[in-house]
């Protein structure tokens, strides 16, 4: 039943969940050590333990998460061997926005994962430019993609790509950091339009990124 009149209060608005998965695939790719400050841990649902799958480390402190360097993460794999799968659901099951972050971290894991993309159509199709920086993905459908990670013994080379989308292009941001040489990203105003100055806020943990 509506109101006649509202009244004030006070609320403290939940920090966003993707730029916090967002930075724990950064660290985990290039093998930083960071913590990620105020983070309502309990409102994260399943994605620090869907990150956990791939072998990275991660540690509540109070209201923070703390991501030490690892020079390797391996990937689990199901009890009787089968490899493991990572898929998307509707809220409380893992958001469909941190599954590109899950696909590139994956690239430099030990062991393989297969993504699939149930919620969303198009989403995989960046995976081209990873191939071409070096990563190995086989692409099955529109849908599913099974990455075979390298365990760092072959890094990832920079490239010039175009980010399709919000998602997809922070994704190839955290791939280029982690490959070496030079990468150039084009349509930045997707990445804009999710992470408030993303270039700079990356420089001050020790990045190279120039907006041109």
């Amino acid at each position: 039943m509506g109101l006649k009149n509202l009244g004030g209060c006070e609320h403290r608005i939940l920090p966003d969940m993707i730029e916090i998965g967002s930075f724990i695939g950064l660290a985990a790719m290039t093998q930083s050590e960071i913590t990620i400050k105020d983070v309502s841990y309990d409102n994260l649902g399943q994605i620090p333990g869907v990150f956990k799958k791939l072998g990275i480390k991660l540690e509540r402190k109070g209201d923070d998460i703390y991501i030490p360097s690892q020079d390797n993460y391996e990937i689990d794999s199901y009890i009787d061997g089968s490899i493991l799968t990572i898929s998307d659901a509707p809220w409380p099951g893992f958001t469909p926005d941190l599954l590109s972050i899950i696909l590139v971290v994956a690239t430099q894991a030990k062991g393989s994962v297969l993504i699939h993309q149930k919620m969303f159509e198009s989403r995989l199709f960046f995976t081209d430019k990873l191939i071409d920086m070096g990563a190995q993905i086989i692409l099955c459908d529109p849908h599913r993609a099974n990455v075979i990670g390298l365990n760092r013994k072959s890094p990832l080379r920079g490239i010039t790509m175009t980010s399709p989308d919000i998602r997809a292009g922070v994704s190839l941001l955290i791939a280029a950091l982690s490959a070496e040489g030079k990468s150039v990203i084009k349509n930045i105003e997707q990445i804009d339009r999710g992470y408030q100055d993303i270039e700079l806020r990356l420089n001050n943990l020790g990045a190279d990124i120039k907006r041109i």
